[in-house]
């Protein structure tokens, strides 16, 4: 099978990241199946499951002082320029009513302004609509110098 690397830069449009997932299906499973993938209509609420994979535009907000509102079962913060020292944590609160304590919220990590410094997701505490991820700068020496962006999606349990 053919490695695809499906919206490394957080800028794919959605369309463009199916079409690759679409392929990649026909790899492993042949067209029959991947034919009714095809019609995934992308604007509404298309379900797979309980995973909630489309809700028209992609959701965003910027982060003030580590926290953000941001109501929607996935989306992507921008933080605010940190300064974020080597071996440190940062703590993102994001108050979302469409989370519960009980779901599985997964991050996605990249950096916006940021060019220095090694961020890595550090823990992630969903709660009744909210959720709160901390990022810990691993570099060694190199303090954090910008904005980064966080994406979430929330999978309902």
């Amino acid at each position: 099978m053919a490695l695809q690397e499906i919206d490394t830069t957080g800028n794919e449009a959605t369309g463009v990241t199916l079409a690759k997932i679409k392929e990649m299906f026909e790899e492993l499973y042949g067209s029959g199946e991947a034919a009714e993938m095809a019609s995934l209509d992308v604007s509404g609420a298309a379900q797979v499951g309980s995973l909630n994979v489309g809700q028209g535009l992609v959701k965003t907000a910027s982060a003030t002082a580590g926290a953000a509102t941001l109501t929607s079962p996935s989306g992507t913060v921008t933080s605010e320029a940190l300064t974020t020292a080597a071996g440190a944590d940062y703590t993102l609160t994001i108050t979302n009513t469409e989370i519960a304590a009980t779901d599985i919220v997964i991050p996605t990590l990249n950096n916006g302004t940021n060019t220095q410094g090694l961020p890595l997701i550090k823990s992630v505490a969903p709660a009744a609509g909210s959720v709160v991820i901390v990022v810990r700068n691993t570099h060694a020496s190199q303090a954090l110098n910008g904005t980064l962006k966080i994406g979430f999606l929330v999978v309902k349990v």
